[in-house]
């Protein structure tokens, strides 16, 4: 059974959220939140009887902060942290990756993210596509599904599938959207992990933000056509050299109007969206994207 850890980022429920399995060796643990969240994830935990010392191992989706910020928290607890071969060397030493991301999000960092330190190296474990692991009566595959990030993995537990952000972005009642952040977007890649995760025939979708789905096949073929309809949006700006300043309102007026034609009107629920999945972030990502396929 798969328990939805609800880490209350910005003080806002249901938009990161980290999962627990229990196992017959012991509580497992998909992804961790930001370390500005660690606090909502101990509470979370002792709600269940565990401290975070009871958690040994960490399968990460990938090493955005808002999936992976608190992981060397974890492993300072003695969990080992299960992540993609190209997010490895970032999690060691995470200053490239700070510096990345302080470069989008400048003063911003700390409020949101916490802070970072590096892993030791026998704390990480490569995970290689397709990599079956068993911890007492649970099994657990990786499967390398890059399009949103490069080191992305989506783990599958029985007829489970945790997602992080490749099967996008879902918050209550609401449509699934593409969160198309810098600097690894790439849609043919992605659309190729759909159709891997379409292939694997599980029953139930559990996204980083937020929750769990089981209209599999709607889901992910809405999602891919938003992404497609989000590229193809970008490319005439990007092909007329457009400045972002100036892309950036009208994108972001684009993605208010295509949740309200769907039916989130509700102005919390859209606070939530633009919370989980930054609409002006995948300008930048979408923008990159077309400058790489150029």
């Amino acid at each position: 059974m798969i328990q939805i850890l609800d880490l209350q980022f910005l003080g806002k429920a249901d938009t990161i959220a980290a999962f627990l399995v229990e196992t017959s060796e012991g509580p497992i643990l998909f992804e961790t939140g930001p370390y500005s969240t660690y606090e909502s994830l101990k509470i979370e935990l002792e709600q269940k009887g565990y401290q975070p010392a009871d958690i040994q191992h960490v399968f990460l989706t990938h090493i955005h902060f808002d999936h992976a910020g608190a992981a060397w928290a974890l492993a300072k607890e003695g969990a080992t942290i299960y992540v993609h071969p190209f997010g490895h060397k970032h999690l060691h030493n995470p200053e490239k990756l700070w510096n990345s991301a302080k470069m989008i999000y400048q003063d911003k960092m700390e409020y949101l993210w916490g802070k970072i330190e590096g892993i030791p190296e026998e704390k990480l474990r490569i995970v290689a596509h397709g990599e079956a692991f068993h911890i007492g009566n649970a099994e657990i595959i990786g499967w390398h599904t890059p399009g949103h990030a490069i080191h992305h993995i989506a783990w599958q537990v029985g007829g489970a599938l945790l997602c992080g952000d490749v099967a996008g972005v879902r918050i209550g009642e609401g449509i699934v959207v593409p969160p198309c952040p810098p600097p690894d977007i790439h849609i043919e890649d992605w659309i190729q992990s759909l159709n891997l995760i379409r292939k694997l025939n599980v029953k139930t979708l559990y996204l980083t933000h937020y929750g769990a789905f089981h209209d599999i096949n709607q889901h992910l073929d809405d999602l891919e056509q938003r992404l497609i309809n989000r590229a193809s949006w970008m490319k005439p700006y990007f092909e007329n050299g457009a400045d972002i300043k100036d892309i950036t309102p009208l994108f972001q007026k684009y993605v208010i109007n295509e949740l309200k034609e769907n039916g989130v009107t509700d102005e919390e629920l859209l606070q939530q969206y633009e919370n989980a999945n930054p609409s002006w972030m995948s300008v930048a990502g979408l923008l990159r994207y077309w400058q790489k396929k150029s």
